[in-house]
C-alpha cells in the first residue's frame, strides 16, 4: 500500500478517562474507534478524489496515516475538547487542520474552519466546502479529547 495515495478519509473523534493521561488518551482513541491502530501523523492535505466516509474495517495494528489532534487535563471539571476539519472541492485534493485546548469544542470549531479558510486563501482557492469532527469532555479525574482524520485505501 505505501506509495500509494490513500482514498478513504473517515473522521472520528472520542473522548474518555483514564488512571493515567496515557490511558486516557487510549481510552479516548478507542471511543473515536481508532484505538487498536498504529497511528503515523502526517501532515494535513486531504487527496484529491478521496472519499469521505465512516471509520473503515481496519485490520488491528495497522500503519494508519492519520491528522489528530487532542487535549489532556488532570483538571477536575475542566473542560477539553479537540477538532479536526477538511476542506475540499470536488475532485480536487483538500486540506485538513486541527486544534485542540481547554474549552468548548464550538471554538475549537471555529479555529479550524479560519485555518482552512486561510490555507484556502494563500492558495487563491475559494469554493470549497468544510466538514468539521469534535469534541468535548467534562473531566473528572484525568480525561482526554480527540479528533481524527484517517487514511486508509478503499
Amino acid at each position: 500500500m505505501w506509495g500509494k495515495t490513500p482514498n478513504v478519509v473517515a473522521l472520528t473523534q472520542g473522548s474518555a478517562e483514564g488512571r493515567t493521561s496515557l490511558n486516557a488518551f487510549d481510552n479516548a482513541l478507542l471511543a473515536a474507534g481508532i484505538g487498536d491502530l498504529n497511528l503515523i501523523q502526517v501532515s494535513s492535505v486531504y487527496p484529491a478524489g478521496a472519499e469521505l466516509a465512516e471509520v473503515p474495517d481496519i485490520p488491528p495494528a495497522s500503519l494508519v496515516p492519520v491528522v489528530y489532534s487532542y487535549h489532556e487535563s488532570t483538571v477536575p471539571g475542566e473542560m477539553v475538547s479537540a477538532c479536526v476539519g477538511v476542506g475540499r472541492r470536488d475532485g480536487d485534493f483538500g486540506l485538513l487542520f486541527e486544534y485542540s485546548h481547554k474549552g468548548p469544542a464550538v471554538i475549537a470549531e471555529e479555529v479550524v474552519t479560519r485555518m482552512i479558510e486561510e490555507g484556502f486563501q494563500q492558495r487563491g482557492v475559494s469554493d470549497f466546502e468544510v466538514e468539521l469532527v469534535s469534541t468535548e469532555h467534562r473531566v473528572d479525574r484525568i480525561g482526554c479529547a480527540v479528533a481524527a482524520a484517517v487514511m486508509w485505501w478503499g
